[in-house]
């Protein structure tokens, strides 16, 4: 009777995912189809998908989550125990290293506090061995830890040579300015968690030589373009003011001595205006903020009028944001979705072209985004 009464519910489930909710969104090039994957995930942040389909999703109380193809959802265990939830943080964001296919190894990001309730972005390497990570390893730790739960980053972007860790000033805005510490930059190691040779600061004494590039507020999105040569990296500003950048070694990106951005409330200058010699300026900046969060390049047959451009999530507006580039500048912006499915917190390409989303929300939901007949 028992075993009878599961494969039932087995049953059941299965049916439940192959009716996913459907929408038809028309948009300036295609007209798109959401279809609601799955939902109930706890504040999703991070997702990435693996070569046999399957996705890892992480969540932001501490859990890693793999989603097969036909719905089921399975716990991954090993992760970090001293996930930090408060405010921004907790278990941030996942990358497969590039020959995931032949060692399984991923990494993870995550706020993590220390024995004086201080905190700070984390990063591991880890073997995933069928649900269990394994062989797990920390090999990166922020410092110095702070107490406060704002601007961790952190989104991890993984080359065929580097692992790219972003990060956040931690509300310790002026610190930014100064890369002697980890606040407020942009972070380059090789993928065994060593740091390279090629690092602008490697040889400096007032500067840490894991830093590749600073003057960041917070960094929350980051791609990799089509061409593997160019790195575009997004980050929220105060009250106005969120950036795009092509990320350079070595370069000040200016927080927050200039932005476009004001004090919140006030509306008053925060340092020195928008702009001054030797820091860069952003590529596009929104102003009201949009909140953006997640990024991809889009290089996929399923959307050849998307190819090469910019897509990014809206956590403020709930939108699906696209930029189209032109000579390394953005020539057009279309904003997609209108908050119908809430704050959008990932967004990446699958396999098979489509488009993934995540929405952040306490019951939050894995959307795919395909071109509607």
């Amino acid at each position: 009777m028992r075993l009878s009464h599961s494969l039932c519910l087995v049953v059941l489930f299965l049916g439940t995912i192959g009716a996913a909710e459907a929408k038809t969104i028309n948009t300036e090039a295609v007209s798109l189809r959401v279809e609601t994957l799955k939902s109930g995930f706890s504040h999703p942040w991070g997702i990435t998908e693996l070569p046999d389909g399957d996705l890892l999703i992480t969540e932001r109380d501490g859990k890693l989550k793999r989603l097969t193809p036909n719905g089921l959802v399975v716990s991954i265990l090993g992760t970090p125990k001293n996930v930090f939830q408060e405010g921004q943080g907790g278990l941030l964001d996942i990358a497969l290293a590039p020959d995931f296919a032949t060692n399984q190894r991923l990494y993870l990001s995550y706020a993590a506090v220390d024995e004086r309730g201080q905190a700070g972005t984390e990063v591991i390497m880890a073997t995933l061995s069928k649900d269990v990570l394994i062989d797990s390893r920390v090999i990166f730790k922020a410092s110095p830890k702070r107490s406060g739960g704002r601007h961790f980053g952190s989104r991890l972007l993984a080359t065929s040579e580097h692992l790219y860790i972003t990060l956040g000033d931690r509300g310790h805005r002026d610190r930014a300015q100064f890369a002697d510490d980890h606040l407020g930059t942009l972070v380059r190691l090789n993928l065994d968690g060593t740091v390279p040779k090629s690092n602008p600061f490697l040889q400096a004494d007032d500067k840490r030589a894991e830093v590749f590039s600073f003057g960041h507020r917070n960094i929350q999105g980051i791609a990799l373009d089509n061409t593997g040569t160019r790195i575009w990296a997004h980050e929220h500003g105060p009250q106005g003011g969120d950036e795009l950048n092509v990320i350079l070694a070595g370069e000040n990106y200016g927080w927050p001595t200039i932005t476009y951005g004001v004090n919140y409330g006030l509306g008053t200058q925060i340092g020195e205006g928008t702009s001054k010699p030797g820091m860069r300026q952003p590529v596009y900046y929104w102003d009201p903020s949009i909140a953006p969060s997640g990024m991809i390049m889009v290089d996929s047959d399923r959307f050849p009028m998307w190819q090469g451009n910019l897509l990014l999530g809206s956590l403020k507006f709930g939108l699906l944001v696209r930029l189209v580039l032109e000579d390394g500048k953005v020539i057009h912006e279309e904003r997609m979705l209108d908050g119908q499915f809430g704050r959008i917190r990932d967004v990446i390409q699958a396999n098979d072209g489509s488009i993934l989303l995540l929405t952040d929300r306490s019951n939050g939901s894995l959307l795919k985004l395909t071109p509607s007949p």
